[in-house]
């Protein structure tokens, strides 16, 4: 009975939870240092491999296009350390505020 008595005192109240997908992205607060999901500009790359190396979750793999040597980023192993962008010397790589990582195939979350 007392469960039934707590239910309806709650029922009309105004709802603890925002509802996802944010309506105004402002109410949504990122500390200054947020590391989010990584972007990579490929015109920047010179294909060093620094960044391939010091990954711990071995993230980033070499691969050799038409351009020469460049990593391919698996981001659904990336543990958002941001060692890939401290050691960039052409800083290639950046760490985003943008917190958003879904999709309905691993092949989403590959970063070219």
């Amino acid at each position: 009975m007392a469960m039934i008595r707590e239910v309806y005192r709650h029922l009309f109240k105004k709802r603890a939870t925002v509802l996802y997908p944010f309506k105004e992205r402002e109410k949504v607060h990122l500390p200054t240092d947020f590391r989010g999901k990584l972007a990579f500009y490929r015109e920047r790359c010179i294909g060093c491999g620094l960044c391939f190396r010091v990954c711990p979750s071995e993230t980033i793999e070499m691969i050799t296009d038409e351009k020469g040597k460049r990593p391919i980023f698996y981001l659904d192993r990336c543990t958002f350390c941001a060692q890939c962008e401290e050691i960039c010397p052409v800083d290639a790589i950046e760490m985003t505020t943008d917190f958003e990582f879904v999709g309905f195939d691993r092949k989403e979350t590959l970063l070219k």
